[in-house]
C-alpha cells in the first residue's frame, strides 16, 4: 500500500519514503515538507511497496529507505535497487549506524546515510545534500575503521547476482521451496532450479543450506528448514 501526500502546485521535487514503522515514516514526511513545502512525498511501509511506488514514480529525484524493511533482508534491497534504478539517489535510513554499517552502504551505491536518532535538522540537511548531488554522512563517523571481511566478501557476491537471481535468494531464505518460488515469480519450476544452481555458484557454496547461512549474515530471515535434506530442496 502506499501514500501520497504533498501540495497540489507545482512540485519541485518527488521524494520516496520507505519505513515499516508509521511513526518514523510519517516523521520523516514532515521533515520533508516542513524543509521543501512544495514537494511531492510518497510514502511505503514494505519493499514489495517500495517497488511499486518506484515504478510509478520513475522520474523520483530520490528515496530514503529503511535499512531492514519487511519483504527484503538488510542490504540485499540496496543492491536489487541500484541494480535495477541506478539513477535514483537512496539514502539509507537504519537504527544501526555502526561505521561498518554506514560504509557497506556507501560501497553497495547508497547516497547517505541517516541514523534514526538524529534531529529532523540534521535529517533535512542530509536529503538537500543529496538532492545537490553530494555524499552526505553523520559527523564524528570514522568509515575507514577496519570492517567485516567476511561479510564484505559475501555483499560483493550477492552484488553479482542478477535482479532475478536476488529475489530467489531471498525467498529461499525465507524458507520457500522451488514450486512455491516458481508460483511467487510466475516462471517455471525448471526456471527456478536454474536460477538456484547460478546463485549456489556465485555464492561458491553447494547447497541451499550453506546460501541460507550466509544470507543470514546480511540480515536475512532464516526460516529455512534446516533438517530437509537439500537435494530435496532443489
Amino acid at each position: 500500500m502506499t501514500v501520497e501526500a504533498g501540495t497540489e502546485n507545482s512540485e519541485s521535487h518527488t521524494i520516496l519514503i520507505a519505513d515499516d514503522h508509521p511513526l518514523f515514516r510519517n516523521a520523516l514526511r514532515q521533515a520533508v515538507e516542513s524543509q521543501l513545502p512544495d514537494t511531492r512525498v510518497v510514502l511505503a511501509a514494505d519493499f514489495n511497496g517500495v517497488e511499486e511506488i518506484i515504478r510509478d514514480n520513475n522520474d523520483a529525484d530520490l528515496l530514503l529507505l529503511d535499512l531492514t524493511m519487511p519483504g527484503i533482508s538488510g542490504f540485499v534491497g540496496l543492491i536489487r535497487l541500484r541494480n535495477e534504478h541506478p539513477a535514483l539517489p537512496v539514502i539509507m535510513v537504519s537504527a544501526s549506524d555502526d561505521p561498518a554499517t554506514i560504509r557497506r552502504s556507501l560501497d553497495l551505491g547508497a547516497s547517505g546515510f541517516i541514523p534514526k536518532s538524529s534531529p529532523m535538522e540534521q535529517i533535512c540537511e542530509a536529503i538537500n545534500e543529496v538532492l545537490a548531488g553530494n555524499i552526505w554522512l553523520p559527523e564524528d563517523i570514522d568509515i575507514d575503521s577496519d570492517g567485516d571481511d567476511e561479510i564484505a566478501e559475501i555483499l560483493t557476491k550477492v552484488s553479482k547476482l542478477t535482479p532475478q537471481q536476488q529475489r530467489v535468494l531471498n525467498m529461499i531464505g525465507d524458507g520457500m521451496l522451488n514450486k512455491q518460488i516458481a508460483y511467487s515469480l510466475n516462471v517455471s519450476e525448471a526456471t527456478v532450479k536454474a536460477h538456484v544452481s547460478a546463485v549456489l555458484l556465485k555464492l561458491e557454496v553447494d547447497s541451499r543450506t550453506q546460501a541460507v547461512i550466509q544470507f543470514a549474515k546480511l540480515g536475512g530471515s532464516v526460516r529455512e528448514r534446516l533438517d530437509t535434506p537439500s537435494h530435496d530442496r532443489q
